[in-house]
């Protein structure tokens, strides 16, 4: 059987035209026509050979997170830099059909995006100033408005003399308060070589988007699969680009409406509130918990009254949940549903692994993750019966 099968192989080799073609090789042909197929056998795997393939799919991904998570220096800001890309992608496409240069697109949006991230910086420099000035005394506010409240919880055993000894005490939170800046400065460092390498990301990835769009298309071999990575990827720069613009325009209102709020329920800073609204939005439920959270202590350390302290965080949660809850679907409609326990997961997921950065991320990367696997499995898909 295996002479068979070799000399049926030198017959497809002739047939296919990589050698002269012979009487002889007619001859070898016509007689591989006539010869039996070897026959095939089916190799059984035991419990054993599959433990180990699993083992070593475990190895692997063990592997590949902890090259993620040693890497997240590099990978943090490449990864930031090309989601922001792809949401800018379909804005850099209409300015190249007005017959800008794909460079002068790339330096452009680029230098969009830094200035106005320097000009938020620059508008939040002066409130954030001011709350690290009041820090000690804020704290110390913050104590002696929630003791009241906490002597009230009988189990927790908290009382004022629980925060005059020891490393609790109020003195010592308020030694750790004052080194705030000097823990923000010792991570100046490497959040500085993070911002150069997100803008230098951004600029190139930009500049060479549609050679690497090319590049990408052609490494696949036929042309479904290469019609495949086209539909993947202008599905996921639709996606990514319809998302971020309406949640972009949607969440503003959110922060006005929040720095309006803070403004009449006596809070500081309303344009902090404001913005931290806005940013908050773009991490589902943990931002929702944690400006909740912060604008209740904030209206109860502002306000003598309880019901006045509370009157801010309930008008911000009524708020949100109109916005995220009415507004929202009906803008997006159902053409970005995803399962919520998937998106909690992936949002505890890339938080444990890049931290802030990452929860903001985990949203756009499950949604990229979605729509390859929708265009991937498109034929699975259950079509509508059209009218004859």
């Amino acid at each position: 059987m295996g002479i068979a099968n070799g000399i049926r192989k030198q017959a497809s080799k002739i047939s296919m035209g990589e050698r002269p073609v012979s009487a002889w090789a007619e001859k070898l042909s016509q007689d591989a026509e006539g010869m039996p197929l070897a026959p095939t056998r089916r190799v059984e795997k035991d419990g054993l050979d599959i433990t180990m393939a699993w083992a070593v799919i475990g190895i692997f991904a063990v592997l590949a997170l902890s090259a993620i998570y040693m890497m997240s220096l590099i990978l943090v800001p490449v990864t930031l830099a090309v989601v922001v890309g792809m949401i800018l992608g379909l804005l850099a496409e209409k300015l190249s059909k007005l017959g800008v240069p794909r460079i002068t697109n790339a330096v452009i949006l680029s230098t969009s995006v830094a200035l106005v991230i320097i000009l938020v910086a620059n508008s939040l420099a002066g409130p954030l100033a001011t709350l690290a000035n009041e820090g000690p005394a804020f704290v110390e506010k913050t104590f002696n408005r929630l003791m009241p409240y906490l002597e009230r919880i009988r189990w927790l055993h908290i009382t004022p003399e629980t925060f005059q000894g020891g490393s609790m005490s109020s003195e010592k939170l308020l030694e750790n308060t004052g080194n705030v800046l000097h823990l923000i400065s010792a991570n100046l460092t490497p959040a500085l070589v993070q911002a150069l390498i997100f803008f230098a990301a951004l600029l190139l990835f930009l500049a060479g988007r549609v050679s690497l769009r090319r590049s990408i298309i052609m490494v696949f071999r036929t042309r479904s699969q290469r019609l495949t990575a086209i539909r993947v990827i202008n599905g996921v720069e639709q996606v990514l680009g319809f998302y971020f613009a309406t949640a972009s325009l949607i969440y503003a209102c959110l922060g006005v409406m929040m720095m309006v709020i803070a403004y009449f329920g006596g809070l500081s800073a309303p344009v902090l509130w404001g913005f931290f609204a806005f940013l908050s939005s773009f991490i589902p439920y943990l931002g929702i918990t944690s400006m909740t959270l912060a604008v209740t202590i904030a209206g109860i350390l502002t306000h003598d009254g309880l019901v006045m302290g509370l009157a801010p965080a309930a008008a911000f949660f009524i708020v949100h949940l109109v916005m995220e809850n009415l507004i929202f679907p009906a803008v997006m409609g159902k053409r970005l549903e995803i399962n919520p326990f998937i998106v909690f997961l992936a949002i505890l997921f890339w938080t444990w692994m890049w931290g802030a950065v990452g929860a903001m991320l985990a949203l756009p990367l499950s949604l990229i993750v979605m729509t390859i696997i929708d265009e991937l499995f498109i034929e699975e898909k259950l079509q509508p019966q059209l009218p004859k």
